[in-house]
């Protein structure tokens, strides 16, 4: 249930949107050792962002999974910054990330919880 919000103001063609979510999704499957098929990836191009009261490109991510890896959100971190930097040409110092780990109880799937 690894799931991953972008939200941006930078500029885009859907092409770019679309190697964006794919690369994004495969890359947290392979992050996370988790099959793709359960990864989800939302993508948000965000007209009206400021950061550090400048808005010049930035993004925000979510990254929320059951069970997520304390010990390694400093790798992800890395990892999903340089995913936004090469994608979207987001410089590292303009991304901020939300990492939780809901508890299985609290997130749902198929009619159900986790």
């Amino acid at each position: 249930m690894p799931t991953l919000k972008i939200q941006t103001n930078a500029k885009l063609e859907d092409s770019a949107w679309d190697a964006l979510l794919s690369a994004a999704s495969k890359q947290l499957a392979e992050l996370l050792s988790k099959p793709e098929s359960y990864v989800m990836v939302i993508a948000e191009p965000t007209a009206k962002m400021c950061f550090g009261g400048s808005q010049e490109p930035l993004a925000y991510l979510e990254l929320k999974s059951l069970g997520l890896p304390e010990a390694r959100t400093p790798e992800l971190s890395a990892a999903l910054t340089a995913l936004v930097g090469e994608h979207l040409g987001v410089p590292a110092g303009r991304v901020y990330i939300a990492f939780s780990a809901p508890p299985r109880h609290l997130f749902g799937f198929n009619g159900g919880t986790f």
